[in-house]
């Protein structure tokens, strides 16, 4: 399965559709340094690609479809800050209900809500800011991830 196919899973999208979906997701980042861009065939599961290009992959799977809701557990671990800030910024132009699920600061600090879950429970809800000066656990996390 190619690049192209992955993303489209064999339904019609249209060239303009496909192409905004990758440069959403940034795919087109890494397009053009696979031999075939996005005819290059990827092998079993993406073998082909790091795991940051196989989680764009997905990203821009999804977004052809045009969802209402969007569930992203860790969907940008394996990408770097400044591509994982750029996808995001591009996440936001869509209407949809955007839940993500991560550990990296750089992730959760400009969602509308946080809701701080700890041992199956939920131990704080609000915006990064007022989870900051409210919640020690919060707090905790936070300046674990600001340790060099």
């Amino acid at each position: 399965m190619t690049v192209k196919e992955n993303i489209m899973l064999d339904d019609e999208f249209t060239q303009e559709e496909f192409m905004k979906a990758v440069k959403k997701a940034k795919v087109d980042k890494f397009i053009g340094l696979l031999d075939e861009g996005y005819d290059t065939v990827v092998g079993e599961r993406g073998s082909k690609l790091s795991d940051g290009q196989r989680q764009r992959v997905a990203i821009a799977r999804a977004l052809i479809r045009k969802p209402k809701i969007l569930i992203l557990d860790e969907a940008t671990s394996g990408v770097d800050s400044q591509t994982e800030e750029e996808i995001f910024d591009e996440l936001k132009e869509y209407e949809m209900t955007l839940i993500i699920i991560s550990h990296r600061l750089s992730t959760i600090r400009k969602a509308d809500k946080v809701i701080l879950l700890k041992d199956g429970e939920i131990r704080g809800e609000g915006a990064h800011e007022e989870l900051l000066k409210n919640s020690p656990i919060y707090r905790e996390i936070i300046e674990s991830q600001l340790v060099v």
